[in-house]
């Protein structure tokens, strides 16, 4: 009974608190226990956080949703969800004057582990009322006429190619890994153009480009520094004249803080980037397709206010890493 007290003492002087709960059932579908609704609801209401629920469905309008709480006066939103749920709610949040809070239950969780949100549930619910509210960096991306932010990744060519079949197979669907294979094979390179915001301009042959506003994206893949959502930069790698072969053992063992350097892999920090691709490749931000061609990706600086765990101390890399070329 101890223990118990001790965990919600931080509760009993808190004033009640309505929020927007979107819960998305379906996130981290290989899970071998589901998590319950009614559990994370009575946890929230230990919490004195009175959460009215929405549950996602396929096709459901989370931007309509998010607007229609804005309206209706909510000024805390809590996903309890993966990485595509909370990018979505936080792409309506941003620039307005509500706080998103985070109870991670997807696959990979790369946005909770970059604001180190733990897993448990319980305790990542202490931190929507005893953690820190911040106001993090959001990424935006402009393919033709569509624009879109994005919080965790802009990937241009062959990460693009490759989601669908890479989402299918980390949520369970192993069927996914024949074409995730020939998509490999069969994927051209292109003639890839990167100009920086400083005038810099970048020509070579390759597959592929990320630009990266969280530390954390893939699977676990550290590509900048623990305060990269929120020094006004974007991480920019790009994969030049690489082999398939090569790339390959990039998507299973990473890049990064704590990787052996790759001298073709070129990483630069910018507030903005163009990127152009001949011919086409596709870009996608957090998971969204924009298009093919073109692509112009900047910063807006701490544009989105989100409950956040304690402040992980910097660790700096070592020399031979790829973080800081």
């Amino acid at each position: 009974m101890t223990e118990i007290a001790d965990k919600y003492s931080g509760s009993t002087n808190k004033h009640r608190k309505r929020v927007k709960l979107i819960f998305n059932p379906s996130a981290g579908a290989s899970r071998a226990l589901p998590i319950e609704i009614v559990d994370v609801i009575h946890e929230m209401q230990a919490w004195k956080l009175i959460p009215e629920a929405y549950l996602v469905e396929p096709g459901s309008d989370l931007p309509g949703v998010v607007q229609d709480a804005l309206e209706q006066g909510f000024r805390m939103f809590v996903v309890c969800g993966g990485d595509g749920t909370i990018s979505a709610v936080a792409r309506t949040l941003a620039g307005t004057h509500s706080t998103l809070g985070i109870i991670p239950i997807g696959t990979q969780n790369n946005t909770a582990l970059s604001l180190n949100i733990p897993n448990d549930i319980p305790d990542a619910i202490a931190i929507l009322r005893n953690g820190r509210r911040i106001k993090v960096d959001v990424g935006m991306a402009t393919c033709g006429k569509t624009s879109t932010p994005f919080l965790e990744v802009c990937s241009v060519g062959l990460a693009s190619t490759l989601f669908p079949s890479v989402d299918d197979i980390q949520h369970g669907n192993l069927g996914q890994i024949g074409n995730f294979l020939s998509t490999l094979a069969s994927s051209p390179p292109a003639e890839i153009t990167l100009l920086l915001d400083d005038g810099q301009e970048i020509h070579d042959r390759g597959h592929v480009v990320l630009v990266s506003n969280m530390p954390y994206i893939g699977f676990h893949y550290q590509l900048g520094t623990v305060a990269s959502f929120k020094d006004g930069l974007l991480d920019v790698l790009f994969f030049a004249d690489l082999s398939k072969l090569d790339l390959l053992g990039y998507i299973l063992q990473g890049v990064g803080v704590g990787k052996s350097e790759d001298s073709r892999i070129q990483h630069f920090h910018v507030r903005r980037v163009d990127i152009d691709t001949h011919p086409s490749m596709p870009v996608m931000a957090d998971g969204n397709a924009l298009g093919e061609g073109l692509v112009r990706i900047e910063v807006r600086r701490r544009v989105l206010a989100v409950m956040a765990g304690p402040e992980t101390p910097e660790v700096q890399p070592v020399p031979g890493e790829i973080l800081g070329n």
